[in-house]
């Protein structure tokens, strides 16, 4: 018998940040060894240069850094006139923005500390993103009370924006984009043209967290928006509601960006065509290798009983793959039998909002979106990232095709 090959061994995260990092390693370091030298630690130039060129990729006119994913949120929806946190009183009856209960916790944390209700329709049980149809039975049933619709580009591929934007014309709603997890992701529209997610509604948020496509030295993010009126109050909002030193026009918040984050973005900006490009490719050659194992489910499955569900790209998208999320059976069983075998694996989600501790006032219960439930129960992210190596996406197959044997 020969010698097991150390590529076999060694673990394979989930995300390994190093083998970005190294090749970038000088450039980073000089950049942020200049903000050091400048002793400009909060917005400054450094992010004032990021926000110019992240607009312009984004199809934008504005751009306005800050310090979480989370926060950029936040900015949206009260930049755009949704909620009424930024005011003394609150209203009676809080206005209503839908939304995807499968998701992370912060797009409903945003829409309840922004002063409004998070409502929440079902997903496509293909892409995993919000069901234009279910979020058209949400407007009727909740009428007037709708003030916004609030899509999420989960995984990294763009909600159904057409339908979207349609929604947004008939209901008069605004429209923000979560584009937290789709930096640079695309949608083609009925009309040819190609758009870019964070280019749609009224504003858009984005994240830098450091496992995403994008990805800061900590916590960053990001509100895009072509509307003038919405960036100037978005910009004071983020610093207290201010628009000169020391005099508040309302009440904000402070999370500004800094600029070592900034001056970091900035590097990495100029390298996320080829990164996602990569992703792209990492992303086909599982597809690949799933169908050469012979244990992928046809394509038009979304049953695992079938064998494992691979990503679906809608022809009209061009997704970025921050994850690439497979639905299994017996997921939990196979994420044991992978972390045995050194292979990382996460699951994104396993509780879907509706029924988190924290959110039990609003009142659903089991049974409620059950697309996102049995989403919730199935769903399993594989390691994916520019640098992951054509051996370790092999072994991570292997690993899972042993498991269903």
């Amino acid at each position: 018998m020969g010698l097991v090959p150390e590529s076999a061994k060694r673990p394979i995260p989930m995300l390994d940040l190093e083998r970005q990092f190294a090749p970038l390693r000088e450039e980073i370091l000089a950049a942020i060894a200049e903000v050091c030298e400048t002793q400009a630690f909060v917005l400054g130039t450094r992010v004032e240069a990021f926000e110019v060129a992240a607009a312009q990729m984004c199809g934008t006119r504005f751009a306005a850094g800050c310090s979480s994913g989370t926060d950029a949120l936040w900015l949206a929806l009260a930049a755009a006139g949704i909620g009424d946190s930024t005011r003394a009183g609150r209203a009676s009856r809080p206005p209503a923005v839908v939304t995807s209960p499968f998701t992370f916790f912060a797009t409903a944390s945003a829409i309840l500390r922004a002063g409004a209700k998070p409502v929440f329709a079902d997903i496509d049980p293909r892409t995993f993103n919000l069901a234009p149809d279910a979020v058209a039975g949400a407007l009727r049933t909740e009428g007037t009370a709708v003030k916004a619709v609030m899509p999420v580009h989960l995984y990294g591929q763009c909600a159904e924006m057409n339908r979207f934007c349609a929604l947004e014309q008939e209901h008069g709603i605004a429209l923000i984009e979560d584009a937290a997890q789709a930096f640079r992701a695309d949608w083609r529209c009925d009309d040819g043209t190609v758009r870019r997610a964070g280019s749609f509604g009224a504003a858009a948020a984005f994240s830098f967290y450091p496992t995403k496509n994008l990805s800061a030295f900590g916590e960053a993010g990001m509100v895009t928006t072509s509307d003038a009126a919405i960036d100037a109050r978005l910009r004071s909002l983020r610093s207290h509601g201010m628009t000169r030193r020391y005099h508040h026009d309302e009440v904000g918040w402070n999370c500004r960006m800094d600029a070592i984050q900034g001056a970091v973005l900035g590097v990495k900006l100029k390298h996320i065509e080829k990164w996602n490009s990569q992703r792209r490719e990492r992303a086909a050659h599982y597809d690949d290798l799933f169908r050469a194992a012979k244990i992928a489910a046809p394509e038009n499955s979304t049953s695992p009983k079938d064998g494992v569900v691979l990503p679906f790209t809608d022809p009209r998208a061009t997704h970025v793959f921050h994850q690439y999320v497979v639905r299994v059976s017996r997921r939990d069983a196979l994420r044991m039998h992978l972390a045995t075998n050194g292979v990382g694996s996460e699951v994104y989600y396993p509780v879907p909002l509706h029924l988190q501790a924290a959110l039990r006032e609003l009142g659903y219960k089991r049974g409620d979106f059950p697309e996102a439930e049995r989403a919730a129960d199935e769903v399993l992210a594989l390691p994916i990232y520019p640098e992951l190596h054509d051996d370790e996406q092999e072994r991570v197959v292997g690993v899972i095709r042993e498991f269903y044997a």
